[in-house]
């Protein structure tokens, strides 16, 4: 069974993953905000796993705010994708300063 050093041990590396993630793919949105879910689910790894470490709900109840909040921003980034990809026929990040207005 993993101990508690483990489980921050493999919530750094995800969070480090979708950071690089973010950074070396800044031309396709998609991976981005795929990138952007990995990092929310890192703290929320993380915070769980402290949580029950120290012996406090408040972690998995932050937790859950957290996955809540990532879920609503998924969708509407995704909504937003859609809508963009209708218009231009491309969901390259180099466009996205055509939308301003």
């Amino acid at each position: 069974m993993l101990n508690h050093i483990n489980y921050i041990i493999i919530s750094s590396v995800l969070f480090f993953l979708s950071v690089l993630g973010i950074f070396l793919n800044q031309r396709n949105i998609l991976v981005m905000l795929m990138a952007l879910e990995m990092m929310f689910l890192a703290v929320s790894l993380n915070l769980v796993s402290a949580s029950i470490y120290l012996d406090d709900v408040a972690g998995q109840v932050l937790s859950l705010l957290i996955l809540t909040v990532a879920a609503a921003e998924s969708s509407i980034g995704l909504a937003i994708l859609v809508v963009y990809y209708r218009i231009r026929n491309s969901i390259s990040v180099e466009l996205m300063n055509l939308t301003k207005g």
